[in-house]
């Protein structure tokens, strides 16, 4: 549902910043939503080279924070695993600005639309704190425990990028619940064990043969084998929880959220299957790497679920000009 703009505001400053300032939207429009979905999709894009780094022993391709002593670039000398580390850094400065962009972008409505506003922040500050981690698990030689911090808090930024594109698509106000309150929670206890998912499956990896580079043995201490089996448990029940979800939405007309539990529904099924053939194929990198693309994008679609739970609640007005709208109807039919 597209927003209408509020009346223009006079301008306040004069010269360049205020022609900056005119020029920024003063509601979702196309700059803000492409802006919007190229952050989700380059932050979904840096799991996967993030992923390409970890699984080509490339995780020590490069010093911190240049690549070498004394460049910034990978020099001649070093191998192609200092290419797919510097890679990663590179996609991960286009990280930021999309997240500047968006920041600036909304800027002007943030009185309006405080949800984005903090939203972008949140996405911003959690880019920074990439940056910082990043460089602390080369100084720490990849230890496990910080390679799944740096996996989760991507997912997080998935998620809040995710919730941005579906919020600017819905106009500001008071919301009420578009489903049942029964439904409602079935879908939170889905998020929940799609994160129990994620967990387990992040420490299944940590306990794994890919540690980032060939001299680093250090693992996380659990027992592979059985996390592979304990990582699938949450992994079924979610796909349970999903296909009622489905049947419960399609029974009962729920427009609101029927394709986002479809979407959702798709990618738990090839991510179930990609899951099986690398269990069964002893981890070949390459299904390790979309396993943990997919399992972003599932965050993604899960994330979006979850927002559409609650529709724009019906404003006074509208309501009283439905309730005079009624008592007239009813009026008439009496005389009648």
């Amino acid at each position: 549902m597209p927003e209408i703009a509020p009346p223009s505001a006079p301008r306040t400053r004069s010269g360049f910043l205020g022609r900056v300032h005119d020029w920024l939207p003063d509601r979702v429009d196309l700059r803000v939503r492409i802006a919007a979905w190229v952050s989700l999709i380059l932050e979904v894009a840096i799991v996967g080279t993030g992923g390409a780094v970890r699984l080509t022993d490339s995780g020590l391709g490069c010093e911190w924070p240049l690549c070498t002593p004394d460049s910034l670039f990978p020099t001649a000398a070093q191998s192609y695993h200092s290419l797919i580390e510097f890679g990663n850094r590179g996609l991960s400065f286009f990280v930021g600005l999309a997240a500047i962009a968006v920041i600036v972008l909304v800027s002007r409505i943030r009185a309006e639309r405080r949800d984005l506003w903090i939203m972008s922040w949140i996405i911003f500050a959690g880019v920074l704190v990439q940056a910082v981690v990043g460089g602390i698990l080369v100084i720490f030689q990849l230890h496990p425990n910080m390679v799944a911090f740096h996996y989760l808090v991507s997912l997080v930024l998935v998620a809040v990028s995710a919730a941005f594109v579906v919020r600017m698509g819905q106009p500001r106000g008071a919301r009420e619940r578009a489903v049942p309150k029964g439904v409602a929670i079935l879908v939170h206890i889905t998020s929940f064990v799609l994160a129990l998912t994620v967990i387990f499956g992040v420490l299944t990896t940590g306990a794994g043969p890919h540690s980032g580079d060939p001299a680093v043995t250090l693992r996380n201490g659990f027992d592979a084998t059985i996390l592979e089996h304990v990582h699938s448990w949450p992994a079924y029940a979610l796909f349970a929880l999903t296909l009622a979800l489905l049947v419960i939405a399609l029974a009962n007309s729920l427009t609101a959220i029927r394709n986002a539990v479809i979407l959702l529904l798709a990618i738990e099924l090839v991510q179930i299957a990609v899951g099986l053939y690398q269990a069964r194929n002893a981890l070949p990198p390459l299904a390790v790497g979309v396993h943990m693309v997919l399992a972003a994008i599932l965050v993604a679609a899960c994330t979006s679920l979850g927002r559409r739970l609650k529709r724009p609640a019906p404003t006074p007005a509208a309501v009283g000009a439905e309730d005079a709208g009624t008592a007239g109807a009813a009026s008439a039919t009496a005389r009648g």
